[in-house]
């Protein structure tokens, strides 16, 4: 089962790689490697329509196409504005929403490899919640600076994702 931070996923791939126009499915092909796809999660925050109405619109084609790719669950936190446009916005349950969702279908024996696409600290105790469940678990990263080495020691295994990787990956 993969399960992925779909802000982490976005922010760094315009990071790395300059772009944003990657296809979900096929990236998750290319990390299960030849496993058994179980199902995706795709996590991320909406926009707020009122607040940016173009990015709104591009969000929720984007949106569109990830429910459209099989065996995959959009969930979706929300955007939190304050002070916007000065401030900008910032995600409220999202992370919490994966961690759960991993070690709950951990614990009903859904799967036998979770793998995290995301880079930060909030998932090290998740990851270890699954781990002690007996399940294994993997994350997928970008690069080193923007990943917790927490989350690398955690894990089973640690996927870079590269541009090697990511070849035939792009839309």
């Amino acid at each position: 089962m993969i399960f992925i931070d779909g802000s982490n996923m976005y922010h760094s791939l315009r990071h790395f790689f300059k772009r944003t126009d990657i296809d979900i499915g096929r990236f998750c092909q290319k990390i299960l490697n030849k496993r058994r796809l179980v199902r995706i999660y795709y996590y991320n925050a909406k926009v707020g329509q009122k607040e940016e109405p173009e990015r709104y619109l591009d969000q929720k084609k984007f949106f569109t196409g990830v429910e459209a790719i099989p065996y995959t669950e959009l969930r979706l936190g929300r955007l939190v504005y304050n002070n916007w446009p000065g401030t900008p916005p910032y995600e409220k349950g999202v992370d919490i929403q994966l961690a759960t969702d991993m070690i709950t279908h951990s614990f009903k024996n859904n799967y036998d490899v979770a793998i995290l696409v995301a880079g930060d600290n909030d998932f090290v105790g998740a990851l270890q919640a699954v781990k002690d469940n007996g399940k294994h678990v993997e994350v997928a990263l970008f690069g080193k600076e923007r990943t917790s080495m927490q989350l690398r020691n955690v894990a089973d295994k640690v996927v870079i994702i590269d541009g090697r990787l990511l070849r035939g990956c792009w839309k």
